[in-house]
């Protein structure tokens, strides 16, 4: 890799940053030689209602899969995200909200806003018969209910299921029969672009075709004010449901390996898996991965720009900043509408500092040119994050010149739906970066390259992907089918989790993403097999 490559660490970053190269190299030193410390460490970061008395309990053995983190400890998520935040920052924006249409109304929600609405609504699902483990479907636009669901389902103790908003009725109908959700959440539309997506249509479909699934409740966000079926008894329109219920809602006292939701990720051939991630171990990993990789500070506004849907967008989206205390972006829109400089327009309007973005979005950006930042100041901005798959090196350049003026760090990130957040980066104040490569690990990371033989690689090398040991964010099994979570991502290198991507490893130690191993499928260009 040739210097020309190479964007060492700029005088800024190193300076302002939370974490230097020094206190990386240490901290990850600490991280790997005494792992319970330094995750017991940093799960001091949330409350615990009950602190707990262990940090890990881990096997990856056949017979024995399991992996437990602060088994014995106490919390609830929706608590950290928001009550916590009230006497210190109640005032304070944690979700700006851009619509579809920039001549529409945008949205500014305080901590203690969102946290009244979240309580109204754990309120009224209550009220629907919603309880403790129970299984609720959200098909929803990039709105702000959306977030408030998730987090009301968070305070009652129900799982949250969020299907991706552009998947098909036969698609959603899979996902609310493999959970045996009763409740599904949506909305009359989806705007994007101008135009008016059914939701509420292909909720009606995805129930009439689930065979044996039995869905009681139909809760309806008005988005659109559009004609939609309706079905009395089953359904009800969100604001009625809203409608005098109290401002308080007593959060459900879960234990750490309770679980929060259930992602849906597929593969080629079979039916989708749904990855199940729980409440402790989860909300410890996007809160610190979010502060320490994007290098979250008060007074960010940050934008991630990945759909709610993804794994990026629950972790980056939501619990991560909302844990963190942090403002977060939403926009309901793409990239270029209503033309190509929308992006450049939030980023200057908000004074957005820290940008996140996939490379796919990148990539429909590029073709439109100078136009992407007709008008726009930018210099707002000050680290910007590539997010969701892989960046191609040309792509990374357009990238930092475009939006980051060649001063901007971008931290390149590894992760996938079963690991709950990034696990391989660079921090902007300690690692030098080379255009379309993750980089070092994150804390607690061990990332390893076994060759086809199942050996082990050492030093430069090209292979498939594993993780040696456990990490808090890690899911815990395929919802309803222990063995093929084994089976899996840990039955093809046992010992090891199995990421089912390739990738290759430098001199410098840095590590590159090479794809899937095996072929993975895509929805709107994202491969949705590998993350988000």
């Amino acid at each position: 890799m040739s210097e020309q490559q190479l964007y060492p660490v700029t005088s800024q970053a190193g300076r302002d940053a939370l974490i230097d190269e020094r206190q990386y190299h240490a901290m990850y030193r600490y991280s790997i030689e005494r792992r319970d410390a330094f995750w017991a460490e940093q799960a001091h970061r949330i409350d615990w209602i009950k602190p707990f008395t262990e940090v890990a309990d881990i096997s990856f053995a056949q017979r024995d899969l399991h992996i437990s983190w602060y088994g014995d400890g106490l919390l609830n998520v929706a608590a950290n995200c928001l009550d916590r935040h009230l006497v210190a920052r109640g005032d304070t924006t944690a979700i700006i909200w851009e619509p579809d249409n920039p001549d529409e109304s945008h949205r500014l929600i305080s901590y203690r806003e969102l946290h009244n609405e979240v309580c109204r609504f754990a309120n009224g699902l209550r009220q629907l018969g919603v309880a403790k483990s129970d299984v609720v479907t959200i098909y929803m636009p990039q709105i702000p209910e959306t977030v408030v669901a998730m987090l009301a389902c968070a305070r009652i103790g129900a799982l949250h299921s969020v299907v991706f908003g552009g998947f098909s009725a036969e698609a959603l109908g899979d996902r609310i029969e493999d959970s045996k959700s009763r409740w599904v959440i949506t909305a009359d539309h989806n705007l994007r672009a101008g135009r008016q997506m059914p939701m509420k249509q292909n909720v009606d479909a995805a129930i009439a075709g689930c065979g044996n699934a039995r869905v009681e409740h139909v809760v309806v966000v008005e988005r659109s004010g559009a004609a939609v079926a309706w079905q009395d008894g089953r359904d009800i329109w969100y604001q009625q449901l809203l409608s005098g219920q109290p401002l308080h809602c007593e959060p459900e006292v879960m234990a750490a390996e309770d679980p929060l939701f259930i992602l849906y990720t597929s593969a080629c051939g079979s039916k989708p898996r749904g990855l199940v991630h729980t409440c402790g171990g989860y909300l410890v990993y996007a809160s610190v991965t979010h502060q320490y990789v994007f290098d979250y500070q008060p007074g960010d506004i940050y934008w991630c720009t990945a759909d709610i849907a993804r794994v990026t967008g629950h972790s980056y989206v939501v619990y991560g900043p909302l844990a963190n205390g942090a403002t977060t972006v939403m926009h309901e829109g793409v990239p270029d509408y209503p033309d190509a400089s929308r992006w450049s327009q939030i980023i200057d309007k908000y004074k957005v500092s820290i940008l996140c973005a996939a490379p796919s979005a990148m990539r429909s950006l590029m073709v439109h040119g100078s136009d992407v930042f007709t008008g726009a100041d930018l210099s707002s901005l000050r680290l910007l994050g590539s997010v969701g798959e892989a960046i191609e090196a040309d792509v990374w350049r357009w990238f930092h010149q475009g939006f980051g003026g060649g001063k901007c760090p971008i931290v390149d990130t590894w992760c996938q739906t079963e690991t709950g957040g990034i696990m391989i980066a660079p921090l902007p104040g300690a690692t030098a970066l080379k255009p379309g490569s993750a980089t070092l690990p994150f804390f607690g990371v061990e990332p390893e390259l076994m060759d086809a033989g199942g050996q082990l690689l050492v030093g430069e090398g090209q292979g498939k992907l594993v993780l040696r040991h456990s990490w808090p964010g890690q899911a815990r099994t395929i919802y309803g089918d222990h063995q093929r979570f084994y089976d899996n991502y840990f039955a093809a290198f046992p010992g090891y989790y199995f990421s089912g991507d390739g990738a290759r490893r430098d001199r410098d130690g840095y590590y590159w993403i090479t794809g899937r191993v095996d072929p993975a499928p895509h929805s709107a260009g994202i491969p949705i097999g590998k993350t988000t």
